[in-house]
Parts: structure tokens; C-alpha cells; sequence
């Protein structure tokens, strides 16, 4: 299974930017998905996660820095999550991933299978 993220880039604060990530090599339907992020010196953190249920429902998840900033989507047809950011802030410059997980505590960072990360730079 490959993860491709794309879509970071520099934008202002209070700016907006949609980050894509499309899986191949497996279908990912039954998979949470999610969004994690590093800046530089720190440690990888989760940003949001849109969580597998039973019937392929799902449940989206924020970490609290982001919440009712970032929205988090998935379109199964196109094997493909993404991530909203909007009214950024500076401090949300980091390399953004994205993961996918079969099952368990979407927080942690034990996940099946990582992309290789976007960078997003916001600017004061």
C-alpha cells in the first residue's frame, strides 16, 4: 500500500489549504484514516482522524489545537482522505502525513501504513 499526500504549501495566517491523500495498492474502505503532523524539533502529533465503524460509517476525531478549524473527509470511490485547514495560524507549520489504520487507538502512532508528507507553512 502506497500513500501519496499532496496539497500543503505556503499560505498566510488566517489562510486555508485542502490536503489530499490517496491511497493505491488496496482499497482502504474498512481503514480509519488519518492525519498526523511534525514540526520541526518536535514530536509527531495527531491532528484528526475520521475513525471505521460498523455498516462503513465513520466517525470524524480532532486534536484540540485544530478542532472546528481542520475538517477531515473521505471519498471512498477515489481511495482518497482529505484535510481542510482553515483559519491557519503559524503555529500549524509542520509536515503534515497521513496514516492508515485497520483497527485500534487512532492517537497513537502504531499505524498499518504512513505517506510520505506535505509541507504546510503558514506565515504571520
Amino acid at each position: 500500500v502506497q500513500l501519496q499526500a499532496s496539497g500543503g504549501g505556503l499560505v498566510q495566517a488566517g489562510g486555508s489549504l485542502r490536503l489530499s491523500c490517496a491511497a493505491s495498492g488496496r482499497t482502504l474502505t474498512a481503514y480509519t484514516m488519518s492525519w498526523f503532523r511534525q514540526a520541526p524539533g518536535k514530536e509527531r502529533e495527531f491532528v484528526a482522524a475520521t475513525t471505521w465503524s460498523i455498516g462503513n460509517t465513520y466517525y470524524p476525531d480532532y486534536a484540540d489545537s485544530v478542532k472546528g478549524r481542520f475538517i477531515i473527509s473521505r471519498d471512498n470511490s477515489k481511495n482518497t482522505v482529505y484535510l481542510q485547514l482553515n483559519s491557519l495560524k503559524p503555529e500549524d507549520t509542520a509536515v503534515y502525513y497521513c496514516a492508515a489504520k485497520w483497527r485500534g487507538d487512532v492517537r497513537d502512532k502504531e499505524y498499518d501504513f504512513w505517506g510520505q508528507g506535505t509541507q504546510v507553512t503558514v506565515s504571520s
